[in-house]
């Protein structure tokens, strides 16, 4: 099975994070739950990092990658 991804887009280019999808979700219930995740850090203030943690222990593995130049 091939490797499906999640881009979290960020205004803030240091912040966009790349996450792999766990296996056992459908693709839109990993939208959905990563929706959930973040909204419920934010009612709790949490930074990006509590994001990514909270992301991390339900499943979603960030990827590293290299944010390649625009293309027209």
């Amino acid at each position: 099975m091939d490797t499906r991804l999640m881009l979290l887009p960020a205004a803030n280019i240091d912040q966009i994070r790349l996450l792999e999808i766990p296996k056992d979700y459908e693709e839109h219930e990993a939208f959905r739950h990563v929706v959930g995740i973040i909204a419920a850090a934010e009612e709790q203030e949490g930074t990006v990092e509590d994001i990514i943690e909270a992301l991390e222990e339900q499943g979603f593995m960030p990827v590293n990658f290299l944010l390649g130049p625009d293309i027209p």
